[in-house]
């Protein structure tokens, strides 16, 4: 069981409206969206496209709801434009994110990335760095760790399909390069499992490096049909790569166990970009909810 007093679970607003495609839960408000989220027994949520910039607004819309911002994800630029660039529009997300109360910023390097590219197959054409450039990505993640942390929070390194981390080498070489004072891994099941890598070994190697989780699951068939009709990051979500824990053909209990047994402290969040009219995100975080109830005790 996971310790009540130090995990808190969250979940993701992309399951209604999916900011890269955002005619899918075009129809789900904001409102109906945090509603639904508070009455599935989430207290966490991560920021999206729809969520008010306004953190006065937004604050009050939350607290009516007893829900607290987790984590949002940021776009980092770092082996593609100026470093000054990236840590000016860092400075904003933190600060925002720091007003509202969160502990963690989850950016992605999103140069060369093909995560977005609908026509581009997710298996093939990934962008592989140089020397120069994992250099230039894990030096600006230093620095902008060094600010983070100078402000009290702590920034997670998403590593995600269709990006320059998303091998378990790639992986590796991230966790071996980065300060370990100053940049953390979020860990992503869903992701990992995608990729063909084993979740429960990436966790036990690096969960003292680990500071923000995502609790996706995947449906193993529509990942091989993904591979054999060559199929882009943005397809496989519409088709149904993703889903929540417990729906599809990720093994969580030894991921809990790991988080356990390490006594983890901090969020566990449900993230499972489906569409929404094939998959009701408030019927689906009934599902998750009740499934980590289940497992974990939360």
């Amino acid at each position: 069981m996971l310790n009540k007093n130090k995990v808190k679970l969250g979940i993701a607003p992309i399951a209604w409206t999916n900011d890269d495609m955002p005619d899918l839960g075009k129809e789900n408000t904001f409102e109906q969206c945090v509603s639904e989220m508070a009455l599935a027994g989430f207290t966490g949520s991560e920021v999206g496209g729809k969520y008010p910039t306004n953190t006065a607004v937004l604050k009050k819309a939350l607290d009516m709801r007893n829900i607290g911002i987790c984590n949002q994800w940021f776009s980092s630029f770092l082996i593609s434009k100026p470093y000054e660039q990236t840590e000016k529009e860092f400075i904003k997300a933190i600060d925002f994110l720091h007003t509202m109360g969160a502990k963690v910023i989850g950016v992605s390097e999103q140069s060369y990335s093909i995560q977005g590219k609908l026509d581009q197959p997710v298996w093939e054409g990934k962008y592989v760095m140089n020397d120069e450039e994992w250099k230039l990505l894990t030096e600006g993640l230093n620095k902008l760790g060094k600010i983070a942390k100078d402000k009290g929070m702590t920034l997670t390194f998403h590593h995600h399909m269709g990006t320059v981390v998303q091998t378990e080498q790639e992986i590796d070489k991230f966790m071996d390069m980065v300060n370990p004072e100053l940049v953390y891994l979020l860990f992503d099941s869903g992701h990992l499992s995608f990729a063909g890598i084993d979740p429960v070994k990436v966790l036990k190697k690096y969960i003292n490096r680990i500071k923000h989780v995502h609790l996706k699951d995947i449906r193993s068939n529509m990942v091989e049909k993904s591979k054999k009709e060559k199929w882009s990051f943005l397809k496989g979500v519409r088709e149904g790569v993703f889903t929540v824990p417990g729906d599809g053909d990720v093994d969580f209990q030894p991921i809990f166990d790991v988080l356990e047994s390490a006594d983890y402290e901090g969020f566990v969040v449900v993230e499972a970009e489906q569409d929404p009219a094939k998959a009701n995100p408030f019927e689906y975080a009934l599902k998750a909810r009740k499934y980590i109830a289940e497992k974990t005790g939360l």
